[in-house]
């Protein structure tokens, strides 16, 4: 172990259960960001949940831009 490790080690055993949790959900997104630099190992393979892929305008049809979008406000006429 080196002593960098060492160090955290000691460190998370100061901190309140809460920081914890935090500083884990850290170090996943941490290892999902550099997930090509990482082998993975079998157990965290079948663990890790993959996020949902977004499609591309899944949300057409579902609001409606009115053609007067553009137009001035009645209520800033006064400032005009």
């Amino acid at each position: 172990m080196t002593a960098a490790t060492k160090n955290i080690i000691h460190k998370l055993e100061t901190l309140p259960e809460s920081m914890v949790n935090e500083v884990e959900d850290f170090i996943d997104f941490l290892k999902a960001k550099h997930s090509k630099s990482f082998p993975k190992s079998n157990s965290e393979e079948s663990n890790i949940v993959e996020e949902p892929k977004s499609l591309y305008g899944a949300a057409k049809g579902l609001f409606i831009i009115p053609k007067d979008f553009n137009e001035p406000l009645d209520d800033l006429k006064e400032y005009m």
